[in-house]
């Protein structure tokens, strides 16, 4: 059989509340998720044993292989599926890594994708859904990779018709490790920060056919609640968010995820390239995309 090849999308937070901290430890919360038009490339060659190699440009800073969760990911899933097929995957790695865009969550789901379409399995299985979400809070949505609005620990998802939005995605190249910035939030178990009054008047979405502008006023009433702890952890942050806020056409910018990586709106391709092109000169060590949400 040929090889099968899957793309893992980067994940944009395009706000994020954090409703509280369960009991349990893990942190609830609501997130317009978009996906961008950068991904990385991940390939299965059927057959044979579990292994995984990693090339392209950002490959050293993936870490120990034995770590990753594409591994991870197909390693839950032999154990859920009996007789699974397996087979080596190669992952060609472009996006940074500890970004607040859901790199490794990408390239996992990209992996149950693939050994979902090598063993005739649907995504709605139940068994894959369950691995998804054990491998990471941010692999259900990578999988169905479109726009949603994600609640609970990550496996609430909501699909949303979000327009096609030119974008400028920055990352100073300096990892932020999810877990410090939710330690510096500093919730303790079973603590709320949202409370039922500012659930009940959270934001309407804008339905199908609504414009940028719409979306972007509608977004500009919620927040990314993680951008002020992960500030503190790496003030750096501040500098990309400055440079994207004080871009020319710049519609809205703020930190994706848990950081670092920011991002910035804009209504036109051309005002998107044109910013990204100074920020680029201006910063020769930042890593830089333009592109579309979606």
């Amino acid at each position: 059989m040929s090889a099968l090849i899957e793309e893992g999308r980067a994940k944009v937070n395009l706000s994020l509340r954090v409703v509280g901290r369960r009991a349990d430890g893990y942190h609830d919360l609501e997130s317009v998720v978009a996906f961008a038009d950068c991904a990385d490339r991940l390939t299965l060659e059927p057959g044979g044993e579990l292994k995984l190699t990693t090339t392209g440009p950002l490959a050293e800073a993936c870490g120990e292989t034995s770590d990753n969760l594409v591994l991870k990911a197909a390693r839950l899933l032999a154990e859920a599926v009996p007789g699974l097929k397996l087979g080596a995957f190669a992952l060609d790695k472009v996006l940074p890594v500890a970004a607040g865009i859901g790199g490794g969550s990408a390239d996992a789901a990209a992996a149950l994708r693939l050994l979902a379409r090598l063993n005739d399995l649907s995504l709605d299985d139940p068994r894959v859904q369950k691995v998804a979400l054990a491998t990471g809070a941010d692999v259900p949505v990578c999988l169905i990779s479109r726009a949603c609005d994600m609640t609970g620990v990550g496996e609430q998802l909501l699909p949303l018709a979000l327009p096609s939005m030119p974008c400028v995605m920055v990352n100073p190249r300096v990892p932020v490790a999810t877990k410090d910035v939710f330690q510096a939030l500093g919730l303790r178990n079973g603590e709320l920060l949202v409370g039922v009054t500012d659930v009940i008047r959270a934001p309407a979405w804008p339905a199908e056919g609504a414009s940028i502008s719409d979306w972007v006023e509608v977004l500009e009433t919620v927040a990314n609640d993680l951008e002020a702890p992960a500030l503190r952890i790496e003030p750096v942050i501040g500098e990309v968010l400055e440079a994207l806020r004080t871009s020319a056409d710049v519609k809205l910018a703020r930190m994706s995820g848990s950081g670092a990586t920011c991002f910035a709106i804009y209504g036109a391709a051309a005002e998107a390239h044109a910013a990204a092109e100074k920020i680029r000169r201006d910063h020769h060590g930042w890593w830089v995309h333009a592109g579309t949400l979606s």
